[in-house]
């Protein structure tokens, strides 16, 4: 499949530096790190969220846990997990469960943990479960645009 088309029409548009990291084909986030032999604490994991009002990312590091009361509470919202079948249908370009951290491509505002904005080096899904972004900490936090960062997780 390779980088989701949303995702790399963003990342060349708004000319961020990344490099492409291949690795075995995996089935979830933290798979994906130890394939990559990266820590962990750098890989991002994007959890989708709802209420009745819209859809919400929240991205956190693969080694962590998020806390969706305390999000809910900083945020005056009653949020839960997305439904699988409404996760296939907004990230169509994308493999289940290898979601980019790109809420905005995707219409959706995000959430970032405190912890990942801290890292001097990010990794996140590239839509493919073959492959990774590799980017610096200035550059994701050009991704993550405006999104609010919050303690919003925990280390596992």
């Amino acid at each position: 499949m390779g980088i989701a088309i949303t995702l790399k029409e963003y990342l060349t548009s708004h000319q961020l530096n990344f490099e492409v990291i291949d690795h075995p084909r995996t089935k979830s986030t933290l798979e994906s790190a130890e394939a990559a032999h990266i820590p962990g604490d750098q890989m991002v994991k994007t959890i989708l969220l709802g209420d009745d009002d819209s859809y919400l990312m929240a991205v956190i590091p693969a080694t962590h846990r998020l806390e969706i009361d305390r999000l809910g509470h900083l945020l005056g919202r009653d949020l839960q997990l997305m439904a699988e079948d409404e996760v296939v249908d907004a990230f169509a370009d994308c493999e289940p469960g290898s979601i980019p951290p790109l809420g905005t491509s995707y219409g959706m505002d995000a959430v970032v943990d405190i912890s990942l904005m801290q890292q001097p080096e990010i990794y996140f899904e590239s839509g493919d479960h073959g492959e990774l972004i590799h980017m610096r900490r200035r550059d994701f936090s050009e991704l993550m645009g405006d999104a609010p960062a919050y303690r919003i997780s925990y280390h596992l």
